[in-house]
């Protein structure tokens, strides 16, 4: 799957607005120096993004665009979804129902569709706010981030004396 300019522009046009938008309406001519995309193109991608729901328009001598939520209320899925026609890895998985008349024996289709579940899941828990933070880790693991996080600052000395050791692969063990 490649995702199209549509799509990485209108993550960048979001990412603008919310870097620029906070206290006033921004234009597309103003995104579109920044970003150095056509304002043209930038219209169509705006619009899609509006009808989404994802920007708001304000028209008149101070009109322009801004967010219409918290960059955290945005997933990146939502985005791209929104922009893009297709965000399936392969043509079978474009369609509800895969239309593809392979389907019942094709020993890839599982492949595929564990890929895009894995995309679509990861896709789903990146925000605009980890975009614009630059966390794009967004694993469930809180309790080897608790581990990590107790385990700063320690000297060697006092890790080791820890309840738990290292193995070779850096993995705590029971002592």
């Amino acid at each position: 799957m490649k995702i199209s300019t549509k799509g990485r522009y209108a993550l960048r046009v979001l990412v603008d607005l919310a870097e620029h938008g906070t206290k006033k309406n921004v234009s597309i001519r103003e995104i579109a120096e920044r970003q150095r995309i056509s304002d043209k193109y930038l219209e169509g991608i705006v619009a899609r993004l509006s009808a989404a729901g994802y920007v708001k328009s304000v028209r008149g001598k101070y009109g322009g665009y801004r967010l219409s939520m918290e960059p955290k209320d945005y997933t990146v899925y939502d985005i791209l979804r929104a922009a893009e026609d297709s965000i399936a890895l392969v043509a079978c998985l474009e369609d509800e129902v895969n239309q593809c008349p392979r389907s019942k024996t094709c020993m890839t289709l599982p492949l595929w569709e564990h890929m895009q579940a894995q995309f679509k899941e990861y896709m789903e828990k990146l925000t605009l706010q980890d975009v614009l933070d630059k966390k794009f880790d967004v694993s469930d693991d809180s309790e080897d981030d608790e581990e990590a996080h107790s385990a700063e600052g320690k000297t060697a000395d006092e890790t080791a004396t820890d309840d738990t050791s290292a193995d070779v692969t850096g993995k705590s063990t029971p002592a």
